[in-house]
């Protein structure tokens, strides 16, 4: 696939940056949001069809929580090898052909959406709407490259941000296509993203543009993988992504399940957390630039608790209302935790530049080829906390008949996040040493309390 080229990129130079290199990388990013945004539709694309899915479909609680199970799964593996696609084909080349692949999933939905279908059509159906979750790793792999380091928090959070809105954006789909023709027409929720994953692809393939610099480091990717800070991260973006995406898939089916709504009412209250969410990445991302993004997502799991502690509590006494209250909590928090954590990731590979005594471009160098090697990885197990959620519900349903059990499981792991996040980047600030040239001021060279 051919395409648009920059050969020289060089976003930390201030004068190229001002002069040249934003303007372009804002460009990009625009285009990439849009292509993620409608990514992130199609992935939680199930989480709309189950709500369509009567008892005319023979298919249980339990049955459907493994629907959105498997796109879940299928998402956040595929995370993987879209890490890399972008330096193999280029930025630009790979979003022009990972829309067009949306078609797919979204046209066999659309053929096979009726009662009668077999379930295990469905399971397969859900699993190619996984492709939409893998347009998340390659399109923060391009835009990390684009943007300085100064800039990556918001530049990230941003692109972040603007894809989860797709979640919340298809649920809104859904909840008008139920208000206005009912819930036996499904197809109109596929036929309105057909054309506009058409139309994500052609804005792609005009406005964006390819960067020669970004190439595939084979020994950058082994030496994330050895690095535990990589293993460190993905463990707490599972706590903030994974929560984000778990809930976000099986919100509408915990209140039809546990509080008995019908779909027109779990549809008018579905899409609220997630966009929430959505919104608020961005601003975590900020934060974190502003204030370390340790800081941040510590004080972001230490919320999530007291979240999840409401929501326990609600799920024992039957409250629907404190229920709302605990659940879209844990959105909000969730997305700026999300935001803060990505930006952590630069800034991490970056301080430990610094610790093996590099200094200038040298550093800057080091962290992004680490940076950017390893956050597929953590993407990808991010993405694998989204189907733990989604079997956590499962399981409790199937065996208590509420989602309370889950919960507790999600409390626990909150606490083991929050004791990971201030053991490793908070008890101990890393000392970064001096070295002879570099254009910061040493209480400003990042360690571990300001990633």
């Amino acid at each position: 696939m051919g395409g648009r080229w920059i050969d020289v990129w060089e976003p930390e130079d201030e004068t190229f940056w001002r002069e040249k290199g934003e303007r372009i990388a804002r460009r990009n990013l625009a285009f990439s949001v849009l292509s993620e945004h409608i990514g992130f539709s199609i992935w939680s694309l199930w989480s709309v069809m189950v709500l369509f899915m009567g008892p005319q479909y023979g298919i249980d609680p339990a049955g459907k929580f493994f629907l959105i199970a498997t796109a879940t799964f299928v998402g956040a593996l595929i995370r993987i090898p879209y890490t890399f696609v972008v330096a193999r084909f280029g930025g630009r080349n790979w979003t022009v052909f990972s829309a067009l692949l949306l078609l797919l999933p979204t046209g066999v939905a659309y053929a096979v959406m009726e009662p009668g279908t077999s379930y295990s059509t469905f399971v397969l159906v859900a699993a190619l709407t996984g492709v939409g979750g893998g347009n998340f790793a390659s399109s923060m792999t391009n835009i990390n490259a684009f943007f300085p380091l100064r800039k990556k928090g918001w530049a990230l959070g941003l692109n972040a941000g603007g894809g989860n809105i797709g979640v919340p954006v298809v649920q809104l789909v859904g909840l008008l296509v139920i208000g206005t023709a009912g819930a036996m027409h499904p197809r109109i929720v596929l036929g309105v993203y057909l054309p506009l994953i058409v139309i994500a692809a052609v804005c792609s393939a005009l406005f964006m543009d390819n960067l020669t610099p970004v190439k595939n480091d084979t020994g950058a990717f082994r030496e994330a993988v050895r690095a535990r800070h990589t293993w460190i991260m993905a463990f707490l973006y599972i706590g903030t992504f994974g929560s984000f995406i778990g809930y976000s898939f099986a919100f509408g089916l915990v209140l039809q399940t546990q509080f008995g709504r019908t779909p027109l009412q779990a549809a008018s209250l579905t899409f609220i957390g997630p966009l929430l969410g959505s919104l608020i990445r961005p601003f975590g991302g900020s934060l974190a630039d502003k204030h370390g993004g340790a800081r941040i997502t510590l004080a972001t799991f230490a919320a999530m608790s007291a979240a999840t502690g409401v929501v326990i509590w609600a799920s024992v006494i039957e409250s629907l209302a404190a229920f709302l209250v605990g659940f879209i909590a844990l959105f909000v928090l969730s997305g700026l935790g999300n935001g803060s954590t990505f930006k952590m990731i630069p800034a991490i590979f970056l301080a430990q530049g610094h610790r093996k005594g590099l200094s200038g471009e040298a550093a800057e160098a080091y962290g992004r080829r680490l940076s950017g090697a390893s956050m597929g990885l953590i993407g990808a197990v991010g993405g694998l906390g989204g189907l733990g959620i989604n079997l956590a519900f499962r399981q409790s349903f199937q065996t208590v008949g509420t989602g309370t059990g889950a919960f507790v499981a999600f409390l626990a792991f909150y606490a083991a996040c929050i004791v990971v996040t201030w053991a490793v980047y908070l008890r101990r600030p890393v000392a970064v040493p001096d070295t002879a040239e570099t254009a910061e001021e040493p209480e400003n060279r990042p360690g571990y309390a300001k990633v």
